[in-house]
């Protein structure tokens, strides 16, 4: 029975007055089955029965004790009655109450009795004495009962039970009840059931059961009855003097700024960790959607400008008129993201009045609700997007410029539809802060973008765009940069074509990656053709090459740059350089630092060749020595940089026994075994350049080939030209006879003069023809102007005039002078 309906005493006559306090007395009445069908708001605060529980029920139920005979009676009588009576409290107490029964007739003629009720002598009397002991103990009762009803924290009063014996006003107002109707419930009774609600249960049990105190946090609406509250709750057991635990207090705080504030920092935290984790501009934004998804909005996307997506230089600004962003990322709280209205990589255009186009303009952040003119009016003018808003529910935007180093990059969008609450001024704040950073993020990755396409442009413009035609080897390569994460390196390779159908091969490394590593990629490999040209052997190629390195770390050094960063000092470079010879099958190879090159014999055998290992270059001091191999026709050379065969995961050893177990299974074609290679020995993204050159080597037919041994006579040199000629006509090439024996009268005239025995005279036949003559003479001679009256000096101009080529290369006991000319047409 609520409060309108409570029954005053005073109605009962003057026996009432003798025996009861009219504030302290509890009432109810019940009909003549004896079901109770009013119940006061002091019968409730004296049983803790709230009305739901009762009104209906048999008085009887609540007796503890039959009554005696005589109340019976009197009863049957319709008398009125009065006496002591044993009922049960709702936590299942005992109490001793003092009892007055009154019938009242109904205009219908029915009995109603009421029934008041007031605790019986004994107990009122020490209930009230342990007031006064109290109250003359602390003299400030009154004091502390005040700070409990207003206190600002939840505290609650529960008995070993957990049945709550009190509530302040703070908790009763959280919870919107009326105080005292919480008397004798428990928990559960006034919550909705859920986690968070048993895990705050089973912490008032353990402290009930160790009597030791625990302090907790709650983050669950469903318990606070607030959306997003937090609280912090202390619990502590209550001791009687003798120390048993009697029941349980807990004060609870609520939390709700502090834990937003955490979790603004913590959302800022884990975006400083995760946004920029690579220097990729689309996986930069997609990190930005994740980590506002779900922690600050329910839909979040990222639209940028086409130039920056790309990778080219944000426009500065300001903007006008309509905008063309290109979607570079977008997240949802829902599975498969059902939201979406433009697709990845999908460009759209948004009017001038548009929110995305209002903070491109203006370069602040905005916040808007669905109902806004101006969202109102975008969303209208897309069937889709009105579909779509209509659907989910869209409530809440925050749209965020995305600005780095003065430039505007595009446009961060923040929506709810899930969660109820609409954006804040604080979540304007927090976004700004994520997109700033995300911003610095997305141009770093757009600036490397830039630079590794420029430097791939430039790396892959100074590499051969096809190799050379030559007789000497069949050759395949590849060139595969690193991972976008690291950057282009200086991996390079070359095939040289050298004079008597001999080949350089070359595979070198510089150290480093970025424009500077392609830049010094693309000098060495000019300095190494130039030097190839001269003919030098393997190991002073080397030698002077590592002088060029040396000079050019001198050149880039900080001392003669006037630069305060170290550009160039301590360049470093690795280079294999290998000279393979079809007529004699023999390769000369020396190594500066690189790796050992792999070979594969007809036969199928896979073996490293044993190449004395010299310094890399660029460290200056050390000489390197050249090893010679002989070589069967057939014979299959694998040229590499350290990146295929060293990682994170293997040292190169273990690389170099991987890369022999797929050359042993390796066949077909040269392009096949490339790719095989490739495949079988590099991740999806690796960590460093790799360059790959395979050769397989190839033998001159002995019939291609005729050389003579010849005194170093006058006499000699006619016999050389019919000899000469002789092998001309076998060759079908009469048309060339007058040239040649017009140049090997004339190289061998000069050696006879010029140089000392033994003499040889050696003919190629190639896709071109080839005069040789050697001999034991390490001067080399020299072209040069004849004057008018010289009697000589013409020859070797003569010999230029009519050849394609000529040259000398230094052999190890002498030189060789040597001449090309073309075929006969046809």
């Amino acid at each position: 029975m609520d409060e309108s309906d409570d029954v005053h005493v005073a109605t009962f006559g003057n026996r009432i007055d003798e025996l009861f306090d009219v504030a302290e007395t509890a009432t109810a009445t019940v009909d003549a089955q004896g079901r109770i069908t009013q119940w006061s708001k002091q019968a409730r605060q004296l049983l803790a029965y709230p009305p739901a529980e009762v009104l209906g029920r048999a008085a009887a139920d609540l007796l503890a004790e039959d009554i005696p005979d005589t109340v019976r009676l009197s009863s049957a009588a319709l008398e009125v009655w009065s006496g002591q009576a044993v009922v049960r409290h709702r936590d299942g107490r005992h109490l001793r109450v003092e009892l007055l029964a009154q019938p009242s007739p109904a205009d219908d003629g029915k009995i109603t009795w009421i029934i008041s009720a007031v605790l019986a002598g004994r107990q009122k009397r020490q209930m009230r004495k342990n007031h006064e002991q109290q109250d003359k103990k602390d003299g400030d009762w009154p004091l502390l009962d005040w700070a409990f009803d207003q206190s600002p924290l939840y505290l609650a009063v529960y008995d070993v039970d957990l049945r709550i014996r009190r509530l302040n006003a703070a908790a009763c107002r959280q919870l919107g009840i009326d105080q005292g109707e919480e008397r004798g419930l428990q928990l559960t009774e006034l919550l909705p059931g859920g986690p968070a609600l048993d895990a705050v249960v089973e912490q008032l049990r353990k402290v009930a059961q160790t009597g030791e105190p625990v302090r907790y946090r709650v983050f669950a609406p469903t318990l606070i009855n607030l959306y997003g509250e937090a609280l912090a709750i202390s619990i502590s057991p209550l001791k009687d003097p003798d120390g048993l635990i009697r029941g349980v207090y807990s004060a609870a705080f609520d939390i709700s700024e502090q834990h937003r504030a955490q979790q603004r920092l913590a959302l800022l935290n884990e975006a400083s960790s995760r946004i920029g984790s690579t220097l990729n501009v689309i996986r930069t934004a997609r990190e930005l959607v994740e980590v506002v998804v779900p922690g600050l909005a329910d839909w979040a996307s990222v639209d940028l400008l086409e130039s920056v997506r790309q990778g080219y230089e944000p426009v500065a600004g300001p903007f006008s008129g309509t905008v063309t962003l290109c979607r570079a990322a977008h997240q949802s709280i829902i599975e498969g993201r059902p939201e979406v209205v433009v697709e990845l990589g999908q460009a759209d255009v948004y009017p001038d009045y548009s929110p995305p186009a209002r903070v491109l303009v203006t370069g602040r952040p905005a916040l808007y609700q669905i109902s806004d003119p101006v969202m109102a009016r975008w969303v209208a003018a897309d069937a889709v997007r009105t579909a779509k808003a209509r659907e989910y529910g869209f409530h809440s935007m925050l749209f965020v410029p995305l600005r780095a180093r003065g430039a505007t990059l595009g446009v961060a969008t923040l929506a709810r539809h899930r969660h109820p609450e609409a954006f804040e001024h604080d979540d304007l704040i927090l976004a700004d802060e994520l997109a700033a950073r995300a911003a610095v993020a997305i141009d770093n990755a757009r600036r490397y973008t830039h630079e590794r396409a420029t430097a791939l442009t430039l790396q892959r413009s100074l590499l051969p765009r096809r190799l050379p035609a030559q007789t000497a080897v069949d050759v395949a390569s590849r060139y595969l940069p690193a991972s976008s994460e690291v950057g282009v390196g200086g991996d390079w390779y070359d095939v040289i074509p050298l004079s008597g159908t001999r080949v350089a091969l070359v595979v070198g490394d510089v150290a480093g990656h970025g424009l500077h590593a392609a830049a010094t990629m693309g000098r060495l490999r000019t300095a190494v053709r130039t030097l190839a040209d001269v003919d030098f052997f393997p190991e002073e190629l080397l030698t002077r090459l590592d002088d060029v390195v040396i000079r050019l770390a001198a050149e880039e050094s900080p001392a003669s740059t006037g630069m305060s960063g170290d550009t160039g000092d301590g360049l470093v470079s690795t280079c294999l350089y290998a000279v393979y010879d079809p007529v004699s099958c023999r390769c000369s190879l020396a190594r500066a630092g690189h790796a050992l090159p792999a070979i594969v014999t007809p036969d199928g055998t896979v073996d490293f060749l044993d190449l004395p290992a010299g310094p890399p270059l660029g460290v200056g001091g050390l000489p390197f020595e050249a090893a010679d191999f002989d070589l069967p026709a057939g014979s299959l050379l694998v040229f590499y940089t350290d990146g295929l065969v060293e990682g994170h995961d293997r040292d190169i050893d273990a690389g170099q026994s991987a890369l022999r177990r797929v050359l042993a299974d390796s066949a077909g074609s040269l392009e096949s075994i490339c790719d095989t290679i490739l495949a079988a020995m590099l991740p999806d993204r690796p960590s460093n350049d790799v360059a790959l050159l395979v050769a397989r080597t190839r033998a001159l037919d002995p019939g291609q080939v005729a050389s003579w041994d010849l005194p170093a006579e006058p006499a000699v040199v006619a016999d050389a030209r019919a000899q000469a000629s002789r092998q001309l006509a076998s060759w079908g090439l009469d048309e060339a006879t007058f040239i040649t024996e017009l140049i090997v009268s004339e190289l061998l005239t000069n050696a006879i003069r010029h140089a000392r025995a033994p003499l040889q005279l050696r003919l190629i036949l190639d896709d071109s023809l080839i005069c040789e003559v050697s001999d034991a003479s390490s001067t080399a001679p020299h072209l040069r102007r004849a004057r008018v009256l010289d009697e000589g000096g013409r020859g070797l101009l003569l010999v230029a005039q009519l050849t394609r080529r000529w040259g000398t290369r230094h052999t190890r006991h002498g030189k060789t002078i040597w001449a090309e000319q073309p075929l006969p047409t046809g």
